[in-house]
């Protein structure tokens, strides 16, 4: 009996052995002092007399493991004599217990947990650095610590304070000014302000966050990096949020500002661009102001403090690259001669890989990027026998740009060619295509045409901006008569009203505009076009696709059996088009489509001369709109002035004009408007009504001048005399208009 009680016993302390002993601190405690010493000690018999006297003992003799928290909750500078990670690390493996010690009262343990989370003051370096000068190896640290005579231990932390009230939180605020709790962030506060401005969706900032995380950068790095937001928009809300200055393209110095204190590739790499030395301060303009650390560098390396400036990273590599590197034009082709090398244009292996290196990759990015900033809405790239020409086409007008080396012409075409999927084999036949790209966080759509020439292919990109544009009358320049007259028209239960003028009048956007009008929950509308320029919200759009078949005439005839109730064709081309379109509008449908014609009255005698019966025009043609596009004035920088008698007579009997109080503007130029004197552009527009009379001239085969007479003289103010108005009003210049329409008859 004996011997089974003993083997009983001895199955316990086995089992008992096995198990492990409870710790004696919290894990938060255990997790800070292995963080701090990088491994745990063997187990040492710490007495309980010599554990009370080290929790008893001051904050600025508490072992420096503990003060790795207040490293990470209160950054500060650390003084280049500091302890030696090994001296800290001696400490820590001292002040740890061992896992066999007894735990602490649990009122106690409470009472000195709260400056292990807290960020403590730092250790007085004298009393350091004597413990260190005096510490054994590691196995004798516990005795001869605790042979020291102990400190007197403060008073216990009043746990029900306020949290600005505790100890270490106060401290760091005082060592920092800039010291805040995370949600109050400088950078919280500028994704705030990106936020209540509208230029930061919450989609885009969860995604941003995301990717920052894993590569280890701020958000706000991030979000210009993906191209959510703009350069410029952050550059902005850095200005509003830290009350700074920021500046322009125009605000860089032409030379270097005095001595040179840091080098270029500093400068580079943290953005940085000294704008004026002062006797007392540098003034440097920063792409993101909220990184102390370059600033800081600058300051120690100057010997006087820095006036921050925020400017936009693309200004400030423009202004590094003409201070200090200032490449010749020929060092350029030099340059992008030798990576381009010596090749066949027929070697299209080659030509492919030539066209995803580096140097052509960042050339094309430049190209388009001035395109978005310039608000150019084409991009012209021409090759000839000894230059690549780049025009851009802003607010109607196209103005050349610096020209690429002419040996950069086939890598750069087959570069945009790749982007927007064609097939760069293919050189003997147009191509077309679309590249969807996200520049300065605008969603771009580049159509992409390709035509050969003598020389190469000349390609064209038009910008669409999905963001930017405007799909309201009143935005586009409509008002007076014309606008009253485009309501009249689409408020008509049945039949058509057609949009006229040449490529890139706006015929498209005021289609777009119109749609956006009638799209209501209780109709069905279906588009077909060529392309799909604008994605709207509950309209069914068709793409052409002549290569398999699709055409506007055969895609018009399965729209009608969709039972829609407005139907847009993208434009009446041919005959079969045009007849399908009259059809729909005899049996009950709104269509809406575009021609190419000159004024409204010709829009008529362009269906009669495709071969639709005139009667079938009569009874469907609701209204014929002509339109051009025409500069609008900067309001910044125009500049008025009174018109000679003569030009004033122009102004005569026109609605919502006083030829006696006239003043008229000339464009000047400022920064706002890049000198040009205008800004943006605006419609000037003829509304044609089908009436009665206008009716029985189509019957009779009128002309396009008798027809536009009759409209004359039933009110229809031509497209010049609705420039006249809006150059009255200020709006634009009658140069402008001069140079898109044609004076009318008085």
């Amino acid at each position: 009996m004996s011997d089974a009680i003993e083997r009983e016993r001895r199955r316990e302390r086995a089992a008992n052995a096995d198990r492990p002993e409870p710790p004696q601190f919290s894990l938060e405690v255990d997790a800070l002092a292995d963080e701090a010493v990088g491994y745990r000690e063997p187990n040492i018999d710490l007495n309980l007399d010599f554990e009370d006297e080290l929790l008893a003992e001051e904050p600025a003799r508490r072992p420096p493991h503990l003060l790795e928290r207040q490293a990470e909750t209160s950054p500060r500078e650390p003084a280049a004599d500091e302890s030696a990670p090994e001296v800290d690390a001696g400490l820590a493996s001292a002040a740890r217990p061992s896992p066999a010690a007894p735990s602490a009262p649990p009122e106690r343990a409470a009472e000195h947990a709260l400056p292990i989370v807290l960020s403590l003051p730092p250790p007085p370096r004298a009393e350091v650095s004597a413990e260190a000068a005096a510490m054994p190896p590691p196995g004798g640290a516990a005795r001869t610590l605790a042979s020291a005579p102990a400190a007197e231990a403060p008073p216990a932390p009043d746990l029900s304070a306020a949290a600005p009230e505790v100890p270490g939180v106060a401290d760091a605020a005082v060592a920092d000014p800039d010291f805040s709790p995370v949600p109050d962030t400088p950078e919280a506060a500028l994704v705030a302000h990106l936020r209540e401005h509208g230029r930061l969706t919450d989609g885009d900032l969860a995604r941003a966050r995301k990717l920052a995380d894993d590569d280890g950068v701020p958000v706000r790095s991030m979000l210009v990096r993906l191209g959510l937001v703009s350069e410029r928009d952050m550059a902005a809300a850095y200005a509003a949020v830290l009350d700074l200055t920021l500046i322009g393209a125009d605000g860089y110095p032409d030379t270097p500002p005095g001595d040179e204190h840091l080098s270029l590739r500093f400068l580079k790499d943290a953005r940085v661009v000294p704008l004026r030395e002062h006797a007392s301060a540098v003034e440097l303009a920063v792409a993101d102001p909220m990184d102390r650390a370059a600033v800081r560098l600058v300051e120690e390396a100057a010997g006087r403090p820095a006036l921050v400036r925020v400017g936009l990273p693309s200004d400030i590599d423009a202004a590094l690259e003409h201070l200090y590197e200032a490449p010749q034009p020929e060092e350029l082709d030099t340059d992008l001669d030798a990576e381009l090398g010596n090749f066949s244009e027929e070697d299209i292996e080659h030509l492919r890989d030539l066209a995803s290196e580096a140097p052509i990759i960042r050339l094309v990015n430049q190209i388009m990027q001035r395109a978005v900033e310039s608000r150019a809405s084409d991009v012209h790239i021409e090759p000839f026998a000894d230059e690549l020409k780049v025009r851009y086409r802003i607010d109607g007008i196209l103005k050349a740009s610096e020209s690429p080396p002419v040996r950069s012409t086939a890598a750069v075409i087959s570069r945009i060619k790749i982007m927007a999927k064609l097939n760069i084999a293919e050189r003997r036949l147009p191509q077309d295509g679309r590249i969807p790209l996200r520049i300065q966080g605008k969603e771009l759509d580049l159509r992409v045409s390709t035509v050969p020439t003598m020389f190469g292919e000349s390609v064209v990109m038009r910008l669409l901006d999905k963001e930017s544009v405007s799909f309201d009358f009143d935005a586009l320049g409509f008002d007076g008569p014309p606008r009253e007259r485009v309501l009249e028209i689409l408020e008509q239960p049945y039949g058509i009203f057609l949009v006229t003028g040449p490529t890139g009048s706006g015929k498209s956007t005021t289609l777009y505009t119109a749609l956006s009008r009638l799209n209501t929950g209780d109709r069905k509308i279906i588009t077909v076009e060529d392309p799909v320029e604008y994605q709207i919200q509950g309209i069914n759009q068709i793409p052409v696709k002549a290569s398999i078949g699709m055409t506007f005439a055969h895609a018009l005839r399965a729209i009608v059996r969709q039972d829609p109730d407005i139907i847009m064709v993208g434009e009446m081309r041919d005959l079969e088009t045009a007849r399908i379109a009259v059809q729909s509008a005899l049996t009950g449908h709104v269509v809406l489509s575009t021609l190419h014609t000159n004024d409204a009255a010709s829009g008529v005698t362009r269906l009669l001369d495709m071969g639709v019966e005139d009667y079938l025009l009569t009874s469907t043609i609701n209204g014929i709109l002509a339109q051009r596009l025409v500069r609008r004035l900067c309001p910044a920088c125009r500049e008025p002035f009174r018109p000679l008698p003569e030009m004033a007579a122009r102004f005569l009997q026109l609605p919502g004009v006083d030829e006696n109080d006239l003043t008229l503007y000339h464009p000047r130029g400022c920064a706002a408007c890049n000198g040009s004197g205008y800004r943006g552009r605006l419609v000037i527009a003829e509304v044609l009504v089908m009436t009665d009379r206008i009716r029985q001239a189509v019957l009779a085969h009128a002309t396009a001048t008798e027809i536009g007479r009759i409209a004359v003289e039933q009110d229809m103010l031509t497209m010049y005399q609705d420039g006249l108005r809006k150059a009255a009003a200020g709006h634009t210049t009658v140069e402008e208009v001069l140079r898109v329409a044609a004076v009318s008859e008085e």
